[in-house]
């Protein structure tokens, strides 16, 4: 895998991407030097980014100036992951800019809600955060849950903050941000 860092307004990105897409994404954390220590493991080694991944990177810079961005066309590198993990990241895919949706959805949508647990078991090991969006997965009572990305739940809160939707809206009321 080949890596790179880039500053946008929310503080320096790490990518990651092999021959078939893109396979990492680290979010800003307060120490670049943990962030880059982090990018490099597994024998990862500083590239140079192909136009796709500079278009990315541009994407992701638009994203965090509050820009309403869409990653779906961005070709990923799942390979190595569960299976389970897989259909949930494709799943979560659908949900663009502003959307969110529940752990218990997430679900139902893959075919039992006491797969709950595992859709969060999945969005904890997400291996490329913002792009495939986890961060728009709530709890059930609307609030944030967990977020293993730096900053933790404070993070989720602002990258839904900037695409318009408030923590803690009633249920039904999610997707438009009331």
């Amino acid at each position: 895998m080949e890596t790179t860092t880039f500053p946008t307004a929310l503080g320096v990105f790490g990518l990651g991407w092999t021959e078939t897409g893109l396979a990492r994404v680290l979010l800003p954390d307060d120490d670049e030097a943990a962030l880059r220590e982090r990018l490099g493991r597994g024998g990862a080694e500083a590239g140079d980014p192909p136009i796709w991944v500079e278009t990315l990177m541009g994407r992701i810079e638009d994203y965090a100036d509050g820009i309403a961005v869409d990653f779906s066309g961005v070709p990923l590198d799942l390979s190595g992951l569960p299976e389970f993990h897989r259909r949930a990241y494709q799943l979560l895919l659908g949900y663009g800019w502003g959307q969110v949706t529940t752990y218990g959805e997430m679900a139902r949508a893959l075919g039992d809600v006491g797969l709950s647990r595992a859709v969060g078991q999945a969005m904890g090991a997400n291996p490329m955060p913002l792009v495939i969006p986890c961060h728009r997965v709530l709890a059930s009572n609307g609030k944030a849950g967990g977020f293993s990305a730096p900053g933790g739940a404070a993070t989720k809160q602002k990258m839904l903050a900037l695409e318009g939707v408030t923590i803690g809206a009633p249920p039904g009321q999610l997707n438009f941000g009331f």
